[in-house]
């Protein structure tokens, strides 16, 4: 599987990017999944559920399975989080996965920048953001595209997988 990112700092238009990315990629019939990195507490399991009755029981996995979709839901427990490569090997093969955050991993990525939250530039310090999409101009030592141009951006990821 080839394997490319998205970071930025918060409110910079990562999730907003993704979304767009992976509608305009898999328009082209390339399949795509995600990988979405969390720094705070998540749930998406919900009290009263059978499935969160499992988990507080103290079941290290769930698995929650229907028709439409399946969830697996495990509990660290204390353990280390695991790495993205570890990660990774769980997904079912696909042409291309996109992974929003794990910022400091080694795999390339394109950084979406808004001026208006008035973080710097992650990109000058870091050669494995290749490209930078941002709502402003900028003058940098690799590609600059539009925050909104979803379709350039798409293209530069699929050259740089070579998709």
């Amino acid at each position: 599987m080839r394997i490319y990112g998205v970071v930025g700092w918060k409110n910079a238009g990562k999730t907003g990017l993704m979304e767009r990315l992976v509608t305009e990629i898999t328009s082209r019939g390339i399949t795509v999944s995600t990988v979405k990195h969390a720094h705070h507490t998540f749930d998406v399991d919900h009290p009263g559920k059978d499935s969160h009755r499992h988990r507080v029981a103290g079941a290290s996995e769930v698995l929650l399975a229907s028709r439409n979709r399946i969830a697996l839901m495990q509990e660290l427990r204390g353990a280390d989080e695991p790495p993205l490569e570890a990660l990774l090997t769980r997904l079912s093969p696909v042409d291309l996965v996109l992974v929003e955050g794990y910022k400091r991993d080694a795999h390339p990525k394109v950084e979406a920048h808004r001026a208006e939250t008035g973080n710097p530039l992650i990109a000058p310090g870091d050669p494995t953001i290749r490209a930078v999409a941002s709502d402003t101009h900028l003058e940098l030592d690799r590609p600059v595209f539009d925050l909104n141009d979803t379709r350039s951006v798409a293209d530069f990821i699929l050259t740089e997988v070579g998709l």
